[in-house]
């Protein structure tokens, strides 16, 4: 009985939590401003806290993982439904960073640490709006030290200290730099930020053969980031899939807090002036004198029943065409709700 008093207590939370608005604006808005969204080539940030000894070998390989796996994120928003359309745009990705960051934050909000960016307001209001968009996703690959405790294989020992990581956000924004959305999402209840892969390990081997209480911090080899990186994901039969374990994760984790009902509208109902138009499937065609009569039957057996009247002619039912969608080039109606970013977004 507990057991399952327990469960219906989870399940509640989850339905609770599936419920909550993890946008930056009202869902309804979100879904009427953003139509179609460009997604910007993955960025890096290599001036970021990046403690690599081998950096100048680390940037080219991320930047060709990130370039791999644009793709996919790309997918994983169309699949949403949420959008009319999701461009990815083919910017160079270290050209696009220096001429769009303004600056960058070391934020720690509910003891969660991530680096927050701000972007200039000029030049992200002409990228949106020469590519003919209603907002754009902004990814981030940057470095972070963060405190971490890292079990042994064996899960005996630990240790909890300064590891070097590379973490990857995202951010969709507005022409005016109005943040739509982030990740890190902090309007989840449960919080969770995963990194991309941690550049340390602890080397328990070594402790462990040298008979030591100390625990050395060693950086991972060129390959062994390559390997951790590109290795495939599992389904549920513990088959490989063609999709990476931990650029798939992050991007389910992004989607997940993108994907929202009330903001699904469907890709063959047409708008005017952002509102979408009624439904005109079965409508009846007007009556222009050309139907045709409806055709009558025998009269009733019965003798005392007199002769059936002519029958009026009715008019044709007639199912109107599909309606048209709407071009996805239209930008999303502008909602007053909305105060624009004066100097930097936020």
């Amino acid at each position: 009985m507990k057991q399952l008093v327990v469960a219906i207590l989870f399940a509640a939370v989850a339905l609770c939590g599936c419920a909550r608005n993890h946008f930056n604006i009202p869902a309804e808005n979100f879904a009427e401003k953003v139509k179609v969204l460009g997604v910007a080539p993955i960025l890096i940030d290599e001036d970021s806290d990046i403690n690599f000894p081998q950096k100048e070998l680390l940037i080219p390989l991320i930047s060709d993982l990130n370039r791999k796996y644009d793709p996919l994120i790309v997918r994983k928003l169309q699949s949403t439904g949420n959008f009319y359309a999701v461009a990815p745009l083919p910017d160079e990705p270290r050209q696009l960073f220096n001429s769009l960051m303004a600056r960058r934050e070391k934020r720690d909000d509910a003891n969660i640490q991530y680096n927050k960016y701000f972007w200039k307001s000029a030049e992200l209001d002409n990228y949106i709006k020469s590519n003919r968009l209603d907002a754009v996703m902004i990814i981030v690959v940057s470095g972070l030290t963060n405190t971490a405790k890292i079990y042994s294989s064996n899960l005996m020992t630990s240790l909890e200290t300064d590891f070097n990581f590379l973490t990857m956000t995202a951010q969709i924004l507005s022409p005016d730099g109005t943040i739509l959305w982030e990740y890190p999402n902090f309007r989840e209840r449960l919080l969770s930020y995963y990194p991309l892969v941690n550049l340390q390990y602890p080397d328990f081997s070594e402790s462990e053969a040298n008979m030591s209480k100390k625990t050395a911090v060693r950086f991972k080899t060129i390959d062994g980031i390559r390997r951790t990186l590109e290795q495939k994901k599992n389904d549920w039969l513990f088959r490989e899939t063609q999709e990476p374990e931990v650029y798939g994760k992050l991007f389910d984790e992004m989607t997940s807090l993108i994907k929202n009902s009330v903001a699904k509208q469907p890709k063959d109902t047409a708008t005017v002036d952002g509102k979408p138009l009624p439904p005109t499937h079965g409508a009846t065609k007007p009556d222009d004198g050309m139907s045709k009569p409806a055709p009558t039957g025998p009269p009733p057996a019965a003798a005392a029943t007199p002769p059936p009247k002519p029958v009026a002619k009715a008019p044709v039912q007639i199912s109107s065409p599909k309606t048209v969608a709407a071009p996805a080039g239209i930008p999303a109606t502008e909602s007053n709700e909305i105060v624009p970013a004066t100097e930097s977004t936020r």
